[in-house]
């Protein structure tokens, strides 16, 4: 996967070319043209690191320990206002 992009004839003089003045180009597309041909390689890379990183933290996040009360969400979508609430009726004056 690494090693699998071709580069065009050239765009070793593409590479190496001055950013653009504003009038030809943009801040933003000055910004991709240097990211996307300089510094391709280094751009494609901190992705990979990323992606690593954010695969590590759904690994390590998705351990099941044991007494561990956990959401059930069937259950909750299941329930009716007769198993959800219970009314009691509390004479004045005294607490439940």
């Amino acid at each position: 996967m690494v090693g699998a992009w071709v580069t065009r004839p050239g765009i070793e003089l593409a590479i190496r070319a001055p950013i653009p003045p504003l009038r030809e180009a943009t801040n933003t597309q000055a910004i991709g043209r240097v990211l996307y041909t300089t510094y391709v390689h280094f751009f494609e890379l901190a992705g990979i690191v990323l992606l690593v990183a954010m695969v590590g933290a759904i690994v390590l996040t998705l351990r099941h320990k044991e007494g561990v009360k956990r959401q059930d969400v069937g259950r909750q979508i299941a329930r009716t206002r007769a198993t959800s609430i219970e009314i009691r009726k509390v004479r004045s004056g005294q607490g439940i």
